[in-house]
C-alpha cells in the first residue's frame, strides 16, 4: 500500500508521471471520453455547482480571474481553475485566486490516485493512460466539490472541444478573442481554431463573446445559432470609456448597455493593459448574464480585486522588472503598449519563446523599442530553438546576445540599470520570476 499523500507537492510529483499531452502527444490521442470515465468514478463532480466555462486565445486567464473575484466578492464560495501557473501548480486550483492548504490537495489526491492505478491503463478509452491535464482537472472537480463551492470558473487549456475541463455544463460560454496558436492540434486557420473553441457552446446555454477577427465571430455566432444559445457579442453590449494605464494601475471605465437601460462602470485594476478594459467589460457582461442577481457595485469591487501573475506584472526594484507570457504578436503587442505606457524611456528586452510560435513578427513588433536585446532559453518544459530566435531579431534590424541561462541574461540586462521587459512564454516568466523573487526574498 502507498503511503499517503502529505503534501500538494507530492500531489503534483504523481500527476508528473503522466506528463504526456503537452510534451508532444499525438493530436490523435485528445478525447473526452477518458475524463468522462474518471469523473463518473467520483459522482461528476463538475456538475455539484454552477460554472463559467473560458476559452479564447488572448485575455482568457484575465477575464477568468476577474468573474471569479466578482463572485466571491458577491459572497459565493468560487473555485478557479487557470493554466499556465508561474511558480507553483498550486496556482491553478484556487478560491478566486487564493491559495488552498495543502491538506485539501492531499485529500483528493489520495482518492483520486487510488482509483486511477485500479484501472490497467490499456483499459482507459483509447487504450493510454489519462494525461496529465486531465488528472489535474478531475483533481480541481474533486477539490472544488469538498470546498463546497458554489460557483466555478473554468479556463481552457487548450481549444475546447476536446479539452478536459469541456465536461462541465456551464451556465455561460465566454470566447475571448483568437489568434492563431497551438495551429499544430487546432488548425492553421482563424476559422478553424475558432471551431475548435467553439465546442465549449453547449445547447441553450448563454454565449458571451469578446472583440473577434470576423472569421471567427461568424464561426461563434454560427455554432451558437445551431446550438439555440442566446449570443451576446461585447462590441454590440459594451463602450469602452477610458482605459488609463500609470504605475497605480488601470484606471477603467465602460458602459453595458441591456435593452433600453445602460449603465456606466468605473474602476481602478490592479491588472496593468489598456486591453484590461475589454476583458473587465465582458467579465461584467458575463456575470449579469450568469448571475443577474449580483450587484453593480459588487461588479466593481471584484474587478479591482482581480489578480493573476505574468500578466503585465511589475516587479519593483532597482531596475524594475515587467513580466508578461505573451506569445502571439499580438499579445506582444498589448505587452509592448503597457511596458512602454510605465516605462516610456530607454529599456532591455529579455526574450525567449517555445517552437513553433511566430517569433518573426514578435521580433519586428519588439525591436524598434529597445536599446538592448537578449535572447535566453524560456525553461526546459518545452523546445525553443536560440537560432531561430537570434535570427529573427537580426532580420527585424536588431542585434541580439544569447545568453543560455535566464538567470545570467535577468543579471546582465540589471546590470544596464534601464526598466526590463521579459516575454514570450510564460515559462520564461516562471524562470526568471523564481530567480528574482528567490534573490529578494
Amino acid at each position: 500500500m502507498r503511503k499517503a499523500f502529505a503534501t500538494a507537492d507530492e500531489v503534483f510529483s504523481w500527476i508528473g508521471e503522466f506528463l504526456n499531452q503537452e510534451k508532444g502527444q499525438d493530436v490523435r490521442s485528445f478525447r473526452l471520453d477518458r475524463i468522462e470515465l474518471l469523473a463518473s468514478m467520483f459522482g461528476n463532480p463538475q456538475l455539484s455547482y454552477r460554472t463559467i466555462h473560458v476559452a479564447g486565445s488572448k485575455g482568457k486567464g484575465s477575464t477568468s480571474a476577474m468573474m471569479a473575484s466578482i463572485l466571491d466578492a458577491a459572497g459565493f464560495r468560487t473555485g478557479l481553475y487557470t493554466s499556465p501557473h508561474l511558480l507553483s501548480y498550486k496556482e491553478r486550483i484556487t478560491i478566486a485566486g487564493r491559495e488552498i492548504p495543502d491538506e485539501a490537495f492531499a485529500s483528493a489526491g489520495d482518492r483520486l490516485r487510488e482509483k486511477v492505478e485500479r484501472i490497467d491503463p490499456a483499459a482507459f478509452p483509447g487504450g493510454c493512460p489519462p494525461t496529465f491535464f486531465e488528472l489535474l482537472t478531475l483533481l480541481g472537480f474533486l477539490m472544488f466539490r469538498d470546498l463546497g463551492c458554489e460557483w466555478v470558473v473554468l479556463e481552457v487549456g487548450m481549444g475546447g472541444r476536446l479539452d478536459a475541463t469541456n465536461i462541465c455544463l456551464p451556465e455561460a460560454s465566454v470566447l475571448t478573442r483568437i489568434e492563431l496558436e497551438h495551429v499544430e492540434y487546432l488548425g492553421d486557420t482563424i476559422a478553424k481554431i475558432a471551431g475548435e473553441k467553439a465546442g465549449i457552446v453547449k445547447r441553450g446555454r448563454p454565449v458571451l463573446c469578446g472583440r473577434q477577427p470576423e472569421e471567427a465571430l461568424a464561426v461563434f455566432r454560427e455554432k451558437a445559432r445551431a446550438a439555440e444559445s442566446p449570443f451576446s457579442y461585447l462590441p454590440d453590449l459594451c463602450t469602452i470609456d477610458s482605459a488609463v494605464v500609470d504605475r497605480t494601475g488601470t484606471r477603467i471605465g465602460f458602459t453595458l448597455t441591456d435593452r433600453a437601460a445602460s449603465e456606466r462602470f468605473s474602476a481602478t485594476l490592479r491588472l496593468f493593459g489598456r486591453i484590461q478594459a475589454e476583458n473587465a467589460g465582458l467579465a461584467a457582461l458575463a456575470i449579469r448574464q450568469a448571475a443577474p442577481e449580483v450587484s453593480s457595485d459588487t461588479i466593481v469591487r471584484g474587478l479591482e480585486a482581480a489578480w493573476l501573475p505574468a500578466r503585465s506584472e511589475v516587479v519593483p526594484g532597482e531596475p524594475p522588472v515587467m513580466f508578461d507570457g505573451a506569445h502571439t504578436p499580438a499579445s506582444v503587442a498589448f505587452a509592448l503598449e503597457t511596458f512602454s505606457a510605465l516605462f516610456p524611456g530607454p529599456a532591455t528586452l529579455i526574450f525567449g519563446c517555445a517552437l513553433g510560435k511566430d517569433v518573426g513578427a514578435m521580433a519586428r513588433e519588439l525591436s524598434p523599442r529597445f536599446d538592448e536585446v537578449i535572447v535566453t532559453t524560456p525553461g526546459s518544459f518545452k523546445k525553443s530553438d536560440s537560432g531561430e530566435t537570434l535570427a529573427a531579431f537580426t532580420a527585424a534590424g536588431k542585434t541580439a546576445r544569447f545568453f543560455p541561462d535566464p538567470e545570467a541574461a535577468l543579471a546582465d540586462a540589471e546590470s544596464a540599470g534601464r526598466p526590463v521587459l521579459v516575454t514570450g512564454s510564460f515559462y520564461l516568466a516562471a524562470e526568471i520570476m523564481r530567480r528574482l523573487k528567490c534573490g529578494t526574498s
